[in-house]
């Protein structure tokens, strides 16, 4: 990302903030911040930056957001066959308040309304991605491998329900703020899944969405500096982003972690992300979070594979499955309890996931079954379950490895 494109997103939620405070009207201020980041685009490599970029923006978007507002208004007269009138003055020009925000950062704001209970975890990544990471409709598309038309359908179907709810933008009521700032992390956390390994298409990561995903819980963190799970998601991030240039190989092969070159792990981001967690660990409660970016700084301070903790990493999924219920929780430690007390012992917890739904026909549990059944020396087995992996997932790089993994067990 450069730093002109940079600089962008990190005013488009300020603009948007602004005139969504100002204006209300959340998707058309929207639309207009959209189209404003784009005339910045356009204009400033030639004009230069200027002296006030997020001012410039406010400007242009509150000029585009009163055309809509305007539009909006005719066209429902016309259907009302109500009296011409005219635009509100409130919609004729900005405010002063709008060219000079105080640096007041509503970027939390803007969050949990993203994050709204009515929308789809799917529409709330969009919706984020878009409305606070001012990545373009094309650009979400890209990341997530969809036609652009079908990304615009969903970010305008997420819109329109934050309307219908009669959401208004400010934090929601101190009884819901905790359970949705857990929805806000968690989408920021998808966001960052889904880059890191993409669910589906040719390339292993997308560094776009794995990028933003960090650059937005650092947006968070400045505003909460004091919330462990903020600060263990955020080091749950660096730490695994740390391996990514050593996850491929030159031809974008798969590279398991056992056998990547740690060399090209980037010690610095480690380095904050160990003290991140660490410091959380010492200071505030304990969290999910928080766990899983201790498992990741086990694996990230190991100087080779045959050095990993898997012990102390047993122990910290035995803790995280008493946090959460999830079966990828359960096929994670399955693999921990294998490197640390032997296949059959691995095989033993990964036996209970065979009967839960959310794991029917996840080419992940195949593929870990794959793994321990190699290492007890069932070959047979193990080939049966790789192959059955590789016809399940629909990311090509995991699909050739899978594949791999089969032929060598002929």
């Amino acid at each position: 990302m450069t730093d002109f494109e940079l600089l962008l997103r990190e005013q488009a939620p300020q603009v948007l903030s602004a005139l969504v405070r100002h204006y209300g009207h959340f998707d058309l201020a929207e639309e207009a911040v959209q189209e404003a980041l784009l005339a910045a685009a356009q204009q400033w490599p030639d004009e230069g930056v200027p002296d006030n970029p997020r001012g410039w923006l406010i400007r242009v978007g509150s000029r585009r957001l009163t055309d809509l507002l305007r539009s909006e208004s005719a066209r429902r007269r016309r259907e009302e066959n109500a009296a011409q009138l005219a635009a509100p003055e409130e919609f004729v020009a900005a405010g002063p308040d709008l060219d000079d925000p105080g640096g007041r950062d509503d970027t939390l704001t803007l969050l949990f309304l993203c994050c709204h209970p009515a929308l789809s975890p799917a529409s709330q990544i969009a919706l984020t991605l878009r409305a606070v990471g001012g990545l373009t409709t094309a650009q979400i598309a890209a990341a997530f491998l969809v036609p652009e038309a079908t990304m615009a359908q969903r970010i305008s179907r997420a819109k329109r329900s934050i309307k219908q709810a009669g959401s208004t933008f400010e934090l929601p009521p101190e009884a819901e703020r905790d359970e949705r700032m857990g929805a806000v992390l968690h989408v920021l956390y998808l966001i960052f899944n889904e880059g890191y390994t993409a669910s589906s298409g040719t390339s292993l990561h997308s560094a776009e969405l794995t990028t933003e995903a960090i650059r937005l819980v650092r947006g968070v963190r400045r505003l909460l500096p004091d919330d462990g799970e903020v600060a263990g998601l955020l080091a749950l991030m660096l730490l695994t982003d740390a391996r990514r240039l050593a996850r491929t190989g030159p031809d974008g092969a798969l590279v398991p972690l056992a056998e990547q070159d740690r060399s090209k792990w980037n010690k610095d981001t480690i380095v904050e992300g160990e003290a991140l967690v660490t410091d959380a660990l010492a200071r505030t409660q304990l969290g999910p979070y928080q766990v899983q970016a201790a498992i990741a700084a086990v694996h990230a301070t190991a100087g080779r594979a045959e050095d990993t903790d898997w012990r102390q990493i047993v122990a910290l999924y035995e803790v995280l499955e008493q946090m959460v219920d999830n079966p990828m929780v359960k096929l994670n430690h399955a693999v921990a309890v294998a490197m640390a007390a032997g296949p059959k012992e691995g095989l033993a917890v990964l036996q209970p996931l065979e009967s839960d739904e959310r794991m029917a026909g996840h080419h992940r549990l195949e593929a870990v079954r794959a793994h321990l059944l190699e290492m007890s020396g069932d070959t047979a087995g193990a080939r049966e379950s790789y192959l059955l992996a590789a016809r399940r997932t629909t990311s090509v790089p995991e699909r050739n490895y899978l594949q791999s993994k089969a032929d060598r067990l002929v």
